[in-house]
């Protein structure tokens, strides 16, 4: 292994979220030394206006670390130790389209759940592998890859098949959101939990919740039957979380453990197991993109032109669980400090009934080489059928991506559980093709008026 100071690259320069995750590196400065911080975007007029607040965030603690800002790969990544992977491929505009289309027909419209996370997953695997192929070409041979890019079980699913032999650790922060939350309910911080969770990317439950030895889960059952996993009041939890859709989403946690009180689940089961009634509280005119857009964006971004105008950097962006949690991560790679976190991996027999091959989001130690998965055992019939559900919906959609193939496609978002019927999925899927025919790879169909169709 490489010893510190480390050359990081984060691929995703350009995303309102870089300052905050510099910020989290920076204030741990001493645990995760830095030699150099590189930007890589290949949208390089968006990262130039992120750039020069990352630069400060990076003055403020050190004038040592090198800071580079680059579109160019080789530039980015040779001799990389680390990269942070952040790719949101067609930005926002896109992220709108996976929400309002669904909308239109009465669907779910959310950015990782349902139709949305279907059309993200087809836009984001091949350049996530094309991303892994440039890493491998250019960085340090034992480089690793944190990768945080959405929706992240079919993308690890996607990095599984392609490439699996790449240094990819696949995680996620929704978890670790869920325990700040436990956390201020109990009135401890995060890092004294210890869980045990089992599940698919968005879509797990909490099994135990210890402190101390002592589980925690029937105090926050108590909780949870009066306000949801927030606090009583919901702006002490995290003001990153705090605006109302996620204000929803917490509170939300309650009607699913009214009717199923024994797992606390991840929030985003809601999306599956209510999603009459979250179309029913969506406006298909404004979405939570829009929300994003004309909130954490435009915030940042007016701060930005302000820093370069006057040098005074306004208080425009949050350092949360997010850059926290990828700071611990890598951390943990590379002093083989063997921390125990909810990541993704492939099963292998951790969750003894579901396939050996599924990538599934369990506790594990984080090596110098790589996760090692906690052995969860059986889980119950009820919660193993949903996730062979869902995952079966996302194989197919990888399976789709790689061979360009139409029917996989339409039967990946007809299993998806928040699609009522076949005739939904495909004039969902049929319309998403025109919305992402610059980003998706073609989709042919193998059959016509009862004829295979020859290629």
């Amino acid at each position: 292994m490489f010893k510190p100071p480390f050359i990081l690259s984060i691929a995703g320069g350009g995303s309102t979220y870089t300052p905050g995750i510099v910020k989290s590196l920076m204030v741990r400065l001493q645990d995760f030394p830095l030699a150099e911080i590189r930007l890589y975007d290949i949208d390089a007029a968006r990262q130039d206006t992120i750039a020069p607040v990352v630069e400060k965030v990076i003055r403020d603690h050190s004038q040592d670390i090198k800071f580079t800002v680059t579109s160019d790969p080789e530039v980015a990544f040779s001799g990389a130790h680390f990269v942070f992977a952040q790719m949101r491929v067609g930005q926002y505009k896109m992220r709108e389209q996976d929400e309002k289309i669904p909308l239109r027909h009465g669907v779910v419209g959310q950015e990782t759940c349902g139709p949305g996370g279907l059309a993200y997953g087809l836009r984001t695997i091949l350049p996530m592998v094309e991303l892994i192929d440039l890493v491998d070409r250019y960085a340090h041979e034992k480089a690793w890859i944190v990768n945080y890019s959405n929706p992240a079980a079919i993308v690890a699913e996607g990095v599984r098949r392609l490439r699996p032999n790449a240094r990819v650790l696949n995680i996620c922060d929704m978890p670790v959101a869920a325990m700040r939350n436990m956390g201020a309910i109990l009135g401890v911080d995060r890092h004294k939990l210890e869980v045990d969770y089992f599940g698919l990317n968005h879509f797990g439950w909490f099994t135990r919740v210890l402190v101390d030895s002592e589980d925690k889960l029937p105090e926050l059952r108590r909780h949870i039957a009066k306000y949801g996993l927030l606090t009583e009041d919901a702006a002490k939890t995290d003001p990153q979380h705090s605006d109302p859709s996620w204000v929803k989403t917490w509170r939300n946690i309650k009607p699913i453990m009214d009717n199923f009180p024994e797992y606390l689940p991840n929030p985003y089961l809601q999306y599956y197991l209510m999603p009459n009634q979250i179309v029913e509280h969506q406006n298909p005119d404004y979405t939570r993109a829009n929300e994003v857009m004309n909130g954490r964006e435009k915030k940042l971004f007016a701060a930005a032109e302000e820093y370069k105008r006057t040098g005074i950097l306004s208080d425009a962006f949050h350092v949360g669980v997010h850059g926290e949690f990828i700071v611990d991560v890598a951390r943990s790679l590379a002093f083989n400090l063997r921390q125990r976190h909810l990541v993704m991996v492939e099963n292998r027999g951790a969750i003894v009934n579901l396939p050996y091959d599924a990538v599934v989001e369990v506790p594990a130690y984080i090596t110098s080489e790589g996760p090692e998965p906690v052995r969860v055992g059986q889980v119950p019939l009820f919660h193993q059928t949903l996730l062979q559900q869902q995952l079966a919906s996302e194989q197919l959609l990888v399976e789709a991506t790689i061979e360009g193939n139409y029917e996989k496609a339409l039967q990946a978002f007809t299993l998806n559980r928040t699609v009522p019927t076949m005739e939904h999925a495909k004039a969902i899927l049929d319309e998403m093709i025109e919305a992402n025919r610059d980003y998706w790879p073609a989709l042919q169909k193998a059959w016509q008026d009862g004829e295979a169709i020859k290629k």
